[in-house]
């Protein structure tokens, strides 16, 4: 069932938006070669309870960190731990914050010093696809435009979108209905209306598409060929006058 937000929750999503907004600020100016991806995690979550907001991640069936922080051919999930980060890595980072009882999500892909032109272009394609799912995210399209809005500029560049992951509703829970895929045929689904509020996070991958789950850590997700996969998400609520990016200013 896709939960219809009033005015006033989703100005209450928008304050928890705003501190990922907040915290992806303080993640740049912290990240570095050489720093440890455990850092990275205790100092979001130092930031985020000052804030007076929860991580949402930590905990959540049982995952055992603040934060979401997956290397070049890690797509999501990622478990921080001693690794430290080096120059042409890009570092995936996704958060999520609980406060006042409601949720915001929000995921940004960084480059730590010097990376391929090729790579570079799968960031800007991943964040153009982002863009495009949002502008079919409007009162009157279906579910499916936005999908099929993502996936169709993924692959006209030549890159792939994953399938096994979506993007979701956002509330009073961090994961709610609908569950938005990254790809599909356009004018399929429910209708999108007034007071949706969708967490729309394209991930696409340099090669192919598909993905499996780390033996290790059971968590991370990875890329079956090897190659580089970039994350960028928005939480949005679409509205009678258009859609509002609620983590406005993340990227």
């Amino acid at each position: 069932m896709i939960i219809i937000k009033s005015p006033r929750e989703i100005e209450l999503i928008r304050k928890s938006c705003r501190i990922v907004v907040d915290t992806f600020e303080y993640i740049g100016k912290i990240i570095r070669p050489g720093i440890e991806t455990r850092e990275i995690d205790r100092e979001v979550e130092k930031f985020v309870r000052a804030s007076g907001a929860k991580p949402a991640f930590k905990g959540y069936r049982g995952f055992p960190a603040s934060t979401c922080i997956s290397v070049d051919d890690e797509v999501v999930h990622g478990v921080p731990n001693k690794r430290k980060l080096r120059p042409g890595q890009i570092v995936s980072i996704d958060i999520g914050v609980e406060f006042q009882s409601y949720f915001g999500d929000g995921a940004k892909t960084f480059i730590i010093g010097e990376i391929p032109d090729r790579i570079k272009n799968l960031l800007r394609i991943t964040k153009e696809a982002l863009y495009r799912g949002i502008d079919a995210a409007k009162v009157g399209n279906r579910l499916s435009d936005i999908s099929n809005s993502i996936q169709t500029h993924v692959e006209r560049a030549g890159f792939s979108v994953v399938r096994d992951l979506v993007g979701h509703g956002v509330g009073r829970k961090l994961h709610e209905d609908p569950q938005i895929p990254n790809y599909g045929p356009p004018n399929q689904g429910p209708r999108l209306k007034p007071g949706m509020v969708l967490a729309i996070e394209p991930m696409v991958n340099m090669g192919n598409y598909e993905v499996f789950f780390d033996d290790d850590d059971k968590w991370t997700v990875r890329t079956v060929d090897g190659l580089p996969s970039a994350h960028f998400e928005h939480t949005i609520a679409i509205t009678e006058n258009g859609t509002d990016i609620l983590t406005d200013g993340l990227l």
